[in-house]
């Protein structure tokens, strides 16, 4: 693949995430940033071939997965604080109820009895799933800075190490969800300037050849 076309595929795509990331674009937005991140990795891809440089597209992909698995992780650890506290907190909100689901739309909710205790589980659930999130997200953007600090050596544009440390000091911050998703989103701009800004390796010329004795 042309480095033209590697590096127009992966500003397009970063573009793409810069727009899809902005709530009111939603739902549309979110097909807008599934877009932007498939261009976005071909564009990885297509780098990595012109610079030789495998750890520029393999470490991109290694925080991918880790974001993956990070939302995946979460999502079990939601789904099963629900699943082990849903009874006992039906019982509490429902306390005539003898255990048969059907039963349950027939039932007139006494919320007297709710209390603090109900409601620990799933919070704590909810809490667990985003300490998760966030431990993944510092690994995920861990790997991408490392290829995005690769891609600024090879290249010669400086913003692409920009890029991978704001995306990182965000994975940190983002426990503060406005300052650290403020920060990624303002790379992901940074890092469709920084694709326009490549430019062709220049052709060394030849090494005159030794004149014969």
């Amino acid at each position: 693949m042309a480095i033209e076309t590697s590096k127009n595929l992966g500003g397009v795509g970063a573009i793409l995430l810069f727009i899809g990331c902005i709530p009111w674009t939603w739902p549309y937005g979110c097909v807008l940033a599934l877009v932007g991140l498939i261009l976005a990795l071909i564009g990885f891809k297509g780098v990595a071939d012109y610079y030789k440089e495998s750890g520029i597209f393999n470490n991109t992909l290694y925080g991918l997965i880790a974001g993956i698995v990070g939302c995946v992780i979460a999502v079990a650890a939601v789904i099963l604080t629900v699943l082990t506290s849903l009874t006992d907190f039906l019982y509490t909100v429902y306390p005539d109820w003898n255990g048969d689901w059907a039963a349950l739309s027939g039932l007139t909710p006494d919320t007297s009895n709710l209390s603090l205790d109900a409601i620990v589980p799933f919070l704590t659930g909810f809490f667990v799933a985003l300490i998760i999130l966030w431990v993944f997200a510092i690994i995920s953007f861990y790997f991408v800075r490392r290829s995005l600090i690769s891609l600024s050596a090879k290249s010669g544009v400086g913003l692409f190490s920009t890029t991978g440390l704001l995306m990182l000091i965000g994975a940190v911050l983002i426990i503060a969800l406005g300052v650290g998703l403020l920060l990624i989103w303002i790379a992901m701009l940074i890092l469709a300037i920084a694709f326009f800004q490549i430019r062709p390796q220049q052709a060394q010329p030849a090494t005159a050849a030794a004149a014969p004795m």
